[in-house]
């Protein structure tokens, strides 16, 4: 990337950083908390950290088929010993026989006596006997009681969002329950006189209202319970009353549209009226009217009416501010870097983060190509992309130059 001197920077915006910070340090995590049973805790963030009841694994147990014996039974490769019982996994073996050996299978319980197992690859089996191949070692292909996890070792920290391994794990270690924050509750509402539900008939100079939908599914992917209050006229005293029923309702107000300073947007000062506001325009694109603030005891968040803005906006701030609300210990996205496909000759006063695509070529390198569109209306550009390109404020990006991507899989 090169630098150009000539972009001044904006007065009175936010940096992203800035506004991301302050986010941040206003979140307070939830304090409530519930017992559920694994079944029911995917997705949930965990409240006390899960330690294990035993030890895994439990025995000592045989890395591979094979032989066990005793290194002081086989003196030297070619040694050949009587087979003296099989040892499938599950089974409860009995102490290995001194100057035998023992059939063993992966996973099974090393018999007592044994300090070793010889892989089957380099024995001879036959008429009861085996024939040990290689000279063997102490400790060979045995794995070793708590060498995984020890019993009251802690296996999952508080503030994890459950994924389907963590289940897995304290399922392992005989966890049948997990303590989790209560799920955090979002109250939405979309404004616009303009807005028509989808299967109405849609009259001149209204839209179909997309926004509520993709609000209510992000909100459901990051696991809040969502409270959806619909469309709000474009009236301050509907919009004062909509955030007046939500705050009472929610620990945080969702609000799409009506955040710029237009004679028709009404959020903010029914947000003034009603609480404070601590911020309200960040030097980022799309998505600069952005304002978060107070709502008696709920929090506030306010995004852009053009859905691509509502989108990304979202993902950027109000995403890693419900992480922390929900009690999560990481909350800031993951970047990785690709080559830029793509010229980028013109710098801009705000940063930009917009809709890319990351691919791989033949050679199997990372390459990043962009929407051709910018507009903040495009919505289906959100769903050509896969993930959203850093474009720094007054930087331009030359094609080959390396780049940073936030993935939607992380920002998902």
């Amino acid at each position: 990337m090169s630098d150009c001197g000539c972009t001044p920077t904006l007065s009175g915006l936010k940096s992203y950083d800035e506004a991301l910070e302050l986010l941040l340090s206003q979140a307070v995590p939830v304090t409530g908390t519930e017992r559920v049973p694994l079944t029911k805790a995917l997705g949930r963030v965990l409240a006390e950290p899960v330690t294990s009841l035993i030890d895994v694994p439990g025995w000592d147990y045989s890395a591979m088929d094979g032989y066990a014996v005793r290194v002081a039974d086989v003196p030297a490769a070619g040694t050949t010993l009587p087979v003296s019982q099989r040892i499938p996994a599950g089974s409860a073996p009995q102490p290995l026989e001194p100057g035998t050996a023992a059939r063993i299978f992966t996973g099974a319980p090393i018999p007592e006596g044994c300090d070793s197992v010889v892989i089957q690859e380099v024995c001879e089996a036959g008429d009861g006997q085996v024939t040990i191949g290689e000279a063997v070692q102490a400790g060979q292909n045995i794995r070793r009681r708590g060498e995984d996890i020890g019993q009251g070792e802690q296996i999952i920290a508080a503030g994890t969002r459950l994924a389907a391994q963590h289940l897995g794990l304290a399922a392992s270690v005989g966890v049948d329950e997990l303590t989790v924050y209560r799920r955090l509750r979002v109250a939405i509402f979309t404004s616009g006189d303009e807005l028509v539900t989808p299967g109405e008939p849609l009259a001149p100079g209204k839209i179909y209202n997309s926004n509520r939908y993709t609000a209510t599914g992000l909100l459901q992917a990051l696991d809040c319970e969502v409270i959806d209050l619909g469309v709000v006229e474009d009236d301050l005293e509907a919009t004062v009353e909509a955030m007046r029923r939500a705050s009472g309702q929610a620990d945080l107000v969702l609000a799409s549209g009506g955040v710029s300073v237009g004679e028709e947007d009404h959020v903010k000062p029914a947000v003034e009226r009603l609480g404070s506001l601590e911020m309200w325009k960040i030097a980022i694109r799309p998505g600069k009217p952005v304002a978060f603030g107070r709502i008696g005891d709920a929090d506030f968040f306010g995004s852009p009416g053009n859905p691509v803005s509502l989108f990304v906006t979202f993902l950027l701030f109000a995403r890693p501010f419900i992480h922390k609300r929900q009690g999560m210990r990481e909350c800031v996205p993951l970047t990785v870097q690709a080559v830029a496909d793509f010229d980028w000759p013109r710098p801009d006063k705000r940063r930009e983060f917009h809709r890319a695509r990351l691919w791989h070529d033949a050679g199997g390198v990372a390459r990043l190509s962009v929407h051709p569109s910018r507009s903040s209306g495009v919505l289906s550009s959100v769903t050509w992309a896969n993930g959203l390109v850093v474009i720094p404020e007054g930087k331009t990006i030359s094609k080959g130059e390396r780049v940073d991507f936030l993935p939607f899989g992380e920002l998902f």
